[in-house]
C-alpha cells in the first residue's frame, strides 16, 4: 500500500451520483458501517449536497468533493479556500499547471488533499484529438501526473489502466484515487478505460472510486462488501 491508509475500508469510495440529498441519505444509511468514504459531485453538490458533505464528516465519514475546478489562478485559490472550512478529505481539480497552483495555495496549511485530474475515464486517444489534443491519453496522463507532483498537488485520479505508469512518474507519497472500476461481470457503460477492483489494487491503485455497480445494484450493502472482499484479497 503506497498511501498511509488506516482502515482498509477506506480504500473503497462509493460515489453518491443520486439526484438529491434525501436518495443519498437513504444510501449512506443502507451501506452502514461497510463503507466509510464517498464522493459527492457536480450533480448532487448542485443539489444541497456541499451540506451534505458537512453531516457525513460530522458523523465520522470522510467525503470526496468531485468539483474537477478549472479557472483562472486566483479564482481557484479563492474556491479552495473556501471549500477547506468543510473538512472534506480530497477535493478534485483539473490538472493545467496554473489551476494546480492556484489550489495548492487556497489549500494552505489546511488537512484538505488536493487531487489532480489527468484524463477522464470517458475519453480515449480519439476524444483527445477532438479536444485539439496531439497527445496520446497515455502521454497525456505521463505529462499531467509530472506537472501535479511539480506543483505540490497530494494524488492523482486517473484511470486504473494508466495508475502503474503514473506510479513510475508521481512516486509512492502521493495518491493514486481510480475511478471507472468495474467489478467482473459488470457492464462498462459510458467508461472506456476500466479494470476490475482487484486489478485496480494489484498495479498500485490507493482508492477506487465505485459507483453504478454498488448503488444500481438491487443489495448495494451485498455489492459494497463484494468489491470491499476483491481490494482485501488484493492488499
Amino acid at each position: 500500500m503506497n498511501q498511509k491508509i488506516n482502515d482498509v475500508r477506506d480504500r473503497l469510495i462509493v460515489a453518491l451520483d443520486v439526484p438529491t440529498v434525501w436518495d443519498a441519505y437513504r444510501l449512506v444509511s443502507t451501506l452502514g458501517d461497510g463503507v466509510t468514504f464517498y464522493k459527492i459531485g457536480y450533480r448532487l453538490a448542485f443539489a444541497g449536497g456541499l451540506d451534505l458533505a458537512r453531516q457525513l464528516v460530522a458523523e465520522g465519514k470522510k467525503v470526496f468533493l468531485d468539483l474537477k475546478l478549472h479557472d483562472i489562478g486566483n479564482t481557484v485559490t479563492e474556491g479552495v479556500d473556501s471549500l477547506t472550512k468543510l473538512g472534506v478529505t480530497f477535493l478534485t481539480v483539473h490538472a493545467y499547471p496554473q489551476t494546480m497552483r492556484g489550489a495548492v495555495e487556497g489549500r494552505g496549511d489546511a488537512a484538505l488533499k488536493l487531487l489532480a485530474v489527468t484524463a477522464l475515464t470517458s475519453y480515449d486517444d480519439g476524444d483527445l484529438r477532438d479536444a485539439g489534443y496531439g497527445l496520446a491519453v497515455r502521454d497525456l496522463v505521463r505529462l499531467r501526473a509530472e506537472q501535479a507532483r511539480t506543483a505540490g498537488i497530494d494524488g492523482i485520479v486517473c484511470s486504473a489502466a494508466e495508475a502503474e505508469i503514473v506510479r513510475e512518474v508521481i512516486g509512492k507519497d502521493m495518491a493514486i484515487v481510480t475511478p471507472g472500476i468495474r467489478p467482473s461481470g459488470s457492464a462498462a457503460g459510458d467508461q472506456k478505460r476500466t479494470l476490475t477492483p482487484a486489478e485496480a489494487i494489484r498495479i498500485g491503485a490507493d482508492h477506487l472510486v465505485v459507483g453504478r455497480p454498488i448503488i444500481r445494484a438491487a443489495d448495494p450493502r451485498a455489492a459494497a462488501g463484494a468489491v470491499m472482499d476483491e481490494i482485501v484479497a488484493a492488499s
